[in-house]
């Protein structure tokens, strides 16, 4: 099994009988990927039988983070068992002992039966009492990772224990990034903000986050007085973001469709019929792709360009943050651009007007609703944005 120094530090710390193991750091650090290795040589060698739970905030994040994580792991050492792999109750069984994945929106399982082992992933966005009802149920060692964008309770309540440990990575301790994903990470060096937390792994600021004002819920209301689609156009480096926007009782309920690279405009047409999207739905779509657009329309949606012009991505940002916003769970894309979407920073580390150009495909479906939709709600800015109107 191939592993970095991350996991050798993990490995000493939990041999040494450390109750929490902290690990903050940067993008692509390895700090998932080694604390999972680690979970499973424990398990595999273990005398006797112990129970790990790896626990995130929601399903999906688990589903696309820590459990895919985990079997590629284990194809990769030709140990991944499908017998050994409940897919319902989402638990591997390693010898006697099972690793059970189960996210911190459980009830039952928060306030469930004890553990030896707890694996706390992205605990950034874990509540601290979710946190302490699962810690009190721990026998043994606490596992916590994050990207620190800002300071919370993992600083106050757990670091601050004489039985802690802060192992500090970034991706220069991952030795199997290639060349181009290492280019790709210090490109943002010249964005402060960004590179103090991405690149760098350091504690950074809530300042400077642009979406205000949203919380996250189980599902769509049923009853609301307007619905609309909006889409942003990718492909092959970006991806194709689409997104449901239900107005109800003057707030916005948020709905992630789509989020995938790829994605050709009959792929498209065919993700929206088998969605059960209703034809009359009207979609604002990116006014930059008039072919694409053209080309759904013919497919029988009622598809529309988005309204753009001088300061339209201030104006968009400003109207949606005008609305309270309700984002469902299983929006993991929508969640991550809410938490990551943040102003450009100067050599000072001041934030500035001008949004970054990532974490935000998602946000430019939503911008384009809010545009050609929300615009005439608020009557200033819609005189800000047809003045500028190209």
């Amino acid at each position: 099994m191939d592993t970095t120094g991350v996991f050798s530090k993990n490995l000493r710390a939990f041999n040494e009988s450390v109750r929490y193991i902290v690990n903050k750091g940067s993008t692509r650090s390895s700090k998932t990927y080694s604390v999972l290795q680690l979970l499973f040589v424990i398990a595999e060698s273990s005398s006797k039988p112990l129970v790990i739970s790896v626990v995130s905030e929601s399903m999906p994040h688990l589903k696309k983070g820590c459990i895919r994580d985990f079997r590629d792991i284990l194809l990769r050492v030709g140990k991944w068992d499908v017998k050994s792999w409940n897919a319902t109750d989402k638990i591997y069984k390693v010898n006697e002992s099972v690793i059970e994945f189960f996210s911190a929106d459980n009830p039952g399982k928060v306030h469930g039966p004890s553990r030896d082992i707890l694996y706390l992933n992205e605990c950034i966005n874990i509540e601290y009492e979710v946190y302490r009802q699962l810690a009190i149920r721990t026998t043994r060692t606490i596992f916590l990772d994050c990207n620190p964008c800002f300071e919370f309770w993992l600083d106050e309540k757990i670091l601050t224990q004489p039985n802690a440990l802060l192992i500090h990575s970034t991706y220069k301790d991952n030795d199997y990034l290639s060349a181009a994903q290492v280019r790709e990470i210090e490109s943002n060096k010249s964005d402060i903000g960004w590179w103090t937390v991405y690149g760098e792994g350091l504690t950074g600021s809530r300042q400077g986050l642009i979406i205000q004002n949203w919380d996250i819920v189980t599902e769509m209301p049923l009853i609301y007085k307007n619905r609309w689609l909006g889409i942003d156009f990718g492909f092959t480096n970006d991806p194709t973001a689409i997104v449901d926007v239900r107005l109800s009782e003057g707030e916005l309920w948020i709905d992630e469709l789509l989020c995938e690279k790829g994605y050709d405009n009959l792929m498209i047409a065919d993700t929206l019929a088998s969605l059960n999207v209703p034809p009359e739905i009207q979609i604002v779509a990116d006014s930059a792709e008039p072919k694409s657009i053209k080309e759904l329309t013919s497919k029988g949606w009622k598809v529309e360009p988005a309204q753009k012009g001088k300061d339209s991505i201030s104006t968009g940002l400003s109207i949606l943050n005008r609305y309270k916003k309700h984002v469902t769970k299983h929006s993991t894309n929508i969640i991550k651009e809410y938490r990551n979407y943040r102003w450009k920073t100067d050599e000072f580390g001041n934030a500035t007007n001008i949004p970054i150009d990532k974490y935000n495909h998602s946000i430019d479906a939503q911008r384009y609703v809010c545009l050609n939709k929300l615009l005439e709600r608020n009557s200033a800015l819609s005189y800000s944005v047809a003045r500028g109107r190209k």
